[in-house]
């Protein structure tokens, strides 16, 4: 999936800041509000996700899937998804898993775009959503020191 714009010099400027951690929406998937860390070491996004069942949709392989929005809360969304890969991914403890990966839409301040993402359980782990340095490429501009610069979707 190609995130560029066709011109990065006249977009330089026009890109946002965002901070180490933002709110995003992922409208497809029913997820309003979803607290991202900003990651520019990952290369890939990742959402948590629970209860994986893949099956199909018209023969094609598709996922039935439940997410937790906010750590805090027994929220919990339900969604079906196509899947469109199945990739290695090599977590932050250097354990190599086996996940799916879907495209979805990304919704944070007053961009939406697609982003591929690996799904996999974050139950440990603080934030619900890692927002890899290929979903930001061209879109954003990170500044470590701020958070929620875009504040929360509508």
């Amino acid at each position: 999936m190609n995130n560029y714009p066709s011109d990065s010099s006249s977009t330089e400027l026009a890109k946002p800041l965002i901070g180490w951690r933002e709110w995003a929406a992922l409208p497809d998937l029913g997820v309003r509000r979803i607290k991202a860390k900003v990651d520019t070491g990952a290369k890939t996004s990742c959402l948590h996700t629970f209860s994986i069942e893949p099956t199909t949709h018209a023969g094609e392989p598709w996922l039935r899937l439940g997410i937790h929005p906010r750590r805090d809360t027994l929220k919990e969304v339900f969604c079906e998804t196509p899947v469109s890969d199945e990739r290695e991914v090599m977590d932050s403890g250097g354990h190599i898993e086996i996940r799916y990966v879907i495209e979805t839409i990304l919704h944070m301040g007053n961009r939406q775009y697609p982003i591929e993402m690996t799904l996999t359980n974050r139950d440990s782990m603080r934030y619900r959503m890692l927002l890899g340095r290929t979903a930001m490429r061209g879109y954003f501009t990170v500044d470590p020191q701020a958070d929620y610069l875009l504040g929360k979707p509508q």
